[in-house]
């Protein structure tokens, strides 16, 4: 029996699904440079966190653009990075700096291989930081994932547009890698399977691993630090320095909905029970 769809569809990750934001970038010539780059590879989300002001109209942005110009005007602008994260399930930050709490850090290779494994209901972001100083700790923070990119000691840091080439090439390339892979594989076992079959495993698939979306971590984190400063389980002068170590032991699990809401109730069965003293 035919089917109107091929599972490869159903089951990969897909560059329109990934989220390309830049926070504060200072300037239009980069942002009009990242556009270009964004297309070479095939993305075509772009969000920008407080970006310079009139940086669609202006010529530079446009010229350095060319052909991008349609993904230009179309990019959104947030107030803050979690409000650009707010759809999204996972986040790769980039980071030049190596400091305690920025360990096991992915190179693009790396995050390419690490994304493109994941379903294609999964959204996911790259954050790339301002020119000048990258990524904050309270903005690394809200990303599971930390990537960099292995530069020169000397010159370490390296123009947004390129470091995004970078990202965007071994991404784009390991997500065409399983795709085609996939497509084998299918190709030799889609014709035993009717299209109810199919429609019938990725719906049981997706109501039991829907992953969490950023927004519902973080409020889990907020309800976690409540709570567990209310038992004095956390040191009231540094309640964060614990919290981090849950931020990078859940990152790299990846949370669903599901065990969100059992973390939560969790920590509401605290809550009561604490009332309760």
């Amino acid at each position: 029996m035919a089917c109107g769809f091929s599972a490869l569809d159903t089951i990969s990750m897909k560059l329109e699904d990934i989220a390309v934001i830049l926070v504060q970038p200072m300037g239009p010539v980069n942002v009009g440079s990242v556009c270009r780059a964004m297309m070479n590879f095939g993305f075509s989300d772009l969000r920008l966190v407080n970006p310079c002001r009139d940086f669609k109209n202006t010529a530079d942005a446009r010229k350095m653009a060319l052909g991008a110009i349609s993904l230009l005007e179309h990019a959104r602008c947030y107030k803050n990075l979690e409000s650009a994260l707010k759809d999204c399930n996972t986040a790769f930050g980039t980071t030049r700096r190596i400091g305690k709490y920025r360990k096991n850090l992915l190179n693009p290779e790396q995050a390419g291989n690490k994304i493109s494994v994941l379903e294609d209901y999964h959204k996911c972001a790259l954050v790339l930081g301002r020119e000048d100083n990258g990524l904050s700790s309270d903005e690394l923070e809200l990303c599971q994932h930390f990537v960099t990119i292995p530069t020169d000691d000397a010159f370490a840091s390296m123009n947004l547009s390129h470091a995004l080439c970078i990202f965007a090439y071994e991404i784009s390339k390991a997500v065409k890698n399983v795709r085609k892979k996939n497509q084998c594989q299918d190709t030799g076992n889609i014709e035993n399977r009717t299209c109810p079959d199919i429609q019938k495993s990725i719906s049981q698939t997706n109501q039991n691993n829907l992953p969490a979306d950023i927004s519902e971590i973080e409020m889990m984190y907020s309800h976690m630090k409540k709570t567990l400063s209310d038992i004095n389980f956390l040191d009231p002068q540094n309640p964060d320095h614990l919290l981090r170590t849950f931020r990078r032991i859940f990152g790299r699990s990846g949370l669903s909905s599901r065990d969100v809401r059992i973390i939560r109730g969790l920590m509401s069965r605290m809550d009561w029970i604490n009332a309760q003293l």
